[in-house]
């Protein structure tokens, strides 16, 4: 990943309003909550905000990622040192004091930027790889409610989100629709041209393209060249079987377009399960359901029939059975992936009734007589 230019230039950590040594959660839930308030669709025709939240989608798709996060952190170390944009300092006449990053661009990647600098020897000249190309756009994150047994079972269905897309009239290209971007004469394509500077010869993004290798002569009207708008959009999404409350589902792709012809981001979806109204879930693959019972039935012991995801099933109640008892009935959870299905943990509830008429008042005291033992016994009062 090559350190990007806005890196020397913008504190993330401050952008998400978090310390440096924020874990990954804590990064993820600031995300959330000012993606949340700045987010297109509570800000209608606010352009302040809409920049805010690209900038905070900036500052997640760096900080979200370990080995981004780690890269940035290194920049981050130079920019405190001295090293930046405004350039290197110390070295003497003749050194490297006077080469600056305004000049050599994004450099290929964080490691490059000292081989650049410091790696020729003899005077001889060295070429650092083209600062211009592909740039990934940004990852987006939106949330997905779902029904319990959708969740189970996997559904596919769709996510609506307002953010950056190619342009709906040009196809993402910048120029008016009948017309094709011209190679740019200056770069011969390559969006980087040469820079001599002493004793180092730099590759640095072409004035002319911005580094896409390509000149838009007649614009599209609607993105002003830029070949992306922002319009809400309908996302595919496909949720499979048993996944998780608060689990995120990556969908390839489906982020913020790239630049000069670089790979889309990602939409992460995070999932939201609304609780049943019988069933919960015991870890990944267990579901779990309580049923009652009688005295009668858990003194005597009985067989109930327990619903499941599909069909009932018979489960045997043994005698002597104490509310709170779980069983457990193999293969009726959740099937998660080619595996084998969870477990179904029934857990038997005795019911007390709350009211008995004089005949059943009576039926039951004279069963208290007879029952042997005293269950507070061991208390000792």
């Amino acid at each position: 990943m090559a350190p990007q230019r806005e890196w020397f230039e913008k504190d993330y950590y401050e952008v998400l309003g978090v310390l440096r040594s924020a874990s990954e959660k804590d990064i993820a839930r600031a995300y959330r909550k000012l993606a949340k308030q700045y987010h297109p669709d509570a800000n209608a025709g606010d352009k302040d905000a809409e920049e805010r939240f690209k900038e905070i989608s900036a500052a997640h798709d760096v900080l979200g990622d370990a080995e981004k996060r780690k890269e940035y952190d290194e920049v981050r170390e130079m920019v405190a040192s001295g090293v930046g944009p405004g350039g290197f300092g110390g070295r003497g006449p003749g050194g490297y004091q006077n080469i600056r990053f305004e000049d050599v661009g994004d450099m290929g990647g964080f490691g490059d930027i000292l081989g650049n600098l410091f790696g020729a020897r003899g005077g001889a000249r060295q070429r650092a790889r083209g600062p211009a190309g592909p740039q990934r756009g940004h990852d987006l994150e939106t949330e997905l409610y779902l029904d319990f047994l959708d969740a189970v079972h996997g559904v596919t269905t769709s996510v609506s989100i307002t953010s950056e897309a190619p342009c709906s009239v040009c196809g993402g290209s910048g120029a008016k629709p009948g017309t094709l971007p011209d190679v740019c004469s200056t770069c011969g394509g390559s969006g980087a041209v040469a820079v001599d500077q002493g004793p180092f010869s730099f590759s640095q993004v072409c004035p002319t393209c911005g580094g896409r290798g390509t000149v838009v002569k007649d614009k599209c009207k609607h993105c002003k060249g830029r070949g992306v708008e922002i319009r809400p959009r309908t996302v595919k999404v496909r949720v499979p079987a048993g996944v998780d409350d608060g689990q995120r589902i990556r969908v390839k792709g489906r982020g913020t377009p790239g630049l000069n012809g670089g790979p889309p981001g990602d939409l992460y979806v995070v999932v939201h399960v609304a609780p049943h109204t019988i069933f919960g879930r015991s870890g990944k693959s267990d579901l779990t359901v309580k049923v009652p019972i009688t005295f009668p039935e858990a003194a005597l012991g009985t067989q109930v029939k327990v619903p499941t995801l599909d069909s009932p099933v018979t489960v045997k109640v043994p005698p002597g059975t104490q509310s709170g008892k779980t069983v457990r009935v193999r293969g009726r959870g959740i099937q998660r992936g080619s595996g084998d299905p969870g477990a179904l943990l029934v857990t038997f509830d005795v019911v007390v009734p709350s009211e008995l008429d004089d005949d059943a008042r009576k039926t039951v005291a004279e069963l208290a007589e007879k029952l042997p033992g005293n269950p507070r016994e061991y208390l000792g009062v």
